[in-house]
């Protein structure tokens, strides 16, 4: 049975993804091409799963190294389901971060107050903000 192949072209056209990305993740190890048709790098179809699940993870906020490390198996991929958990815990507190600070825009935008430096509520999220930057300064520092 003949595998169902693709050049380069073909594939960025399908993914939607421009070639140098295509020969990017295939330097880092995310894909990986078949052989070649002259200078043009051929495919198997199933290239183009891979990269969709590479843009689900990149849209889930892994970096390229956590997904390689789901796809360095035999079979081509694991997924971890404790760091899929981890991952949605991480995004559920940057909703609220953000959703905070939404709300707080907000209320800074109508604040009845005629200096934002008056506002109770706006010191608050100034203070909070301060908190904040420092725990992550913290972490970023070297020990």
């Amino acid at each position: 049975m003949k595998k169902h192949t693709m050049d380069i072209g073909e594939v960025a056209k399908q993914s939607g993804l421009p070639a140098s990305t295509l020969r990017y993740y295939e330097e880092k190890g995310l894909i990986q091409s078949i052989g070649r048709h002259g200078l043009r790098r051929i495919f198997e179809t199933k290239v183009l799963k891979q990269l969709s699940l590479i843009s689900l993870g990149r849209l889930a906020g892994f970096s390229l190294e956590e997904i390689h490390e789901m796809f360095s198996n035999r079979d081509g991929l694991t997924i971890d389901r404790q760091r899929l958990l981890d991952k949605a815990k991480e995004l559920d507190q940057t909703i609220l971060q953000i959703t905070a600070v939404r709300d707080g825009l907000r209320h800074a935008a109508h604040c009845p107050e005629p200096n934002h430096l008056e506002c109770p509520k706006f010191n608050e999220m100034l203070q909070v903000a301060n908190r904040k930057v420092r725990k992550e300064n913290k972490k970023s520092r070297p020990t």
